[in-house]
């Protein structure tokens, strides 16, 4: 599986708009997770899958690879993953999302 780039077709549309290739990446499994425990700081391989309810090594790799490819999520020379510019920037767009998730659970189960 090829990592969703703008300006090539992806799932759910054959013009890639950079719409449509986010949300194909971010909607591929774990990969909106591992956005979200990498905005905390540098995680290593190891902690960050512990962090992620240790998903399988392979899945956690490929999603890596992709992120990085990406351009969300770069490795430091001593090893640990941590969130590129870019990265921060799509975490701190999706917390509105995180935000009115929280809103619409309370909605239905009853809260104000």
């Amino acid at each position: 599986m090829t990592t969703p780039t703008p300006g090539r077709p992806v799932r759910g549309s054959s013009t890639g708009r950079p719409l449509m290739a986010a949300l194909d990446l971010f909607g591929r499994r774990w990969t909106l997770r591992i956005v979200w425990e990498l905005h905390e700081g540098p995680q290593g391989f190891r902690p960050l899958q512990q962090r992620c309810d240790n998903m399988s090594s392979s899945v956690l790799r490929q999603r890596l690879v992709e992120l990085t490819t990406a351009g969300l999520v770069d490795q430091t020379p001593e090893g640990p993953y941590t969130l590129t510019a870019l990265g921060q920037e799509a975490y701190e767009a999706l917390r509105p999302l995180a935000t009115w998730s929280e809103r619409w659970a309370s909605t239905l189960s009853g809260g104000s």
